[in-house]
């Protein structure tokens, strides 16, 4: 596969071909991985990552993305080996669509909807928020709110599709999770700042405009085109199921 991309390096403009028979890097050609912010919103903490700039666009260096991407996903098959628990965060709407595809692949807890200060920083009292649903939904399964009048039982609805709106990614969500991760950290900053707090390990997708300061396990990528975070989500689940099933063969 042949790519020809014109690119400023530094002051001078040269037509350059790309030639690449990984195939790890076509797929991430392919999804868009490599197209960044333009070069006016770069963070100088990513500028390691830029391989230079095509049309006042940051193009990403595919080949350090695979090596940062790959260090991401043995730390989360780790996590998903001693059946630990991964926090998945993607509100924008491209995140939030995908985190909702795979959320039965993940089997983890997540937000895509909008990040709730204090999950991990006020995690007691979040607690009780998920206990409040859960326990709501039982007693209405159960037939409980009968003994309710019509008026009363339609306000329980109300507060009850509050919480699950708010929490039902995160109802699995029992203790502190043993990772984070964030789909776009400037969209969710006070998700990584809690997470900074606690000393929570934090795995992100980190586009060029990225702070990459508080990252564990950054990595280089378009972090809102639909195609690349499907890509990136993808690698993702597939890689914590492949711990899960390790895991279970290991307990037999």
């Amino acid at each position: 596969m042949v790519l020809m991309v014109e690119l400023t390096v530094g002051s001078k403009i040269s037509d350059i071909s790309f030639e690449t028979v990984d195939e790890e890097i076509q797929a991430m050609l392919k999804a868009g991985i490599q197209w960044g912010h333009a070069k006016s919103k770069n963070h100088p903490a990513m500028q390691p990552y830029i391989f230079g700039v095509r049309n006042t666009i940051s193009v990403i260096d595919l080949t350090k993305t695979k090596e940062k991407l790959a260090a991401a996903l043995a730390f989360l098959k780790g996590i998903a080996q001693k059946n630990g628990l991964i926090l998945m965060v993607g509100t924008r709407p491209a995140a939030r669509r995908v985190l909702l595809e795979l959320k039965d692949r993940f089997g983890m807890p997540y937000y895509a909807e909008r990040w709730i200060g204090g999950t991990l920083t006020n995690f007691k009292e979040i607690s009780k928020r998920l206990l409040q649903m859960e326990t709501m939904e039982k007693e209405k399964a159960s037939g409980e709110w009968g003994k309710y009048t019509k008026k009363e039982q339609m306000e329980k609805g109300k507060d009850l599709a509050k919480l699950q709106r708010m929490f039902d990614g995160a109802r699995t969500l029992k203790r502190l999770p043993d990772a984070l991760f964030i789909v776009d950290i400037n969209e969710d900053v006070t998700a990584l700042r809690e997470a900074k707090r606690l000393k929570i390990p934090v795995v992100a997708l980190c586009d060029t405009n990225s702070d990459i300061g508080s990252i564990t396990y950054p990595i280089p990528s378009n972090d809102d085109a639909l195609p690349a975070v499907r890509y990136m989500l993808g690698r993702v689940a597939e890689t914590i199921e492949e711990g899960v099933k390790m895991r279970d063969v290991k307990s037999e």
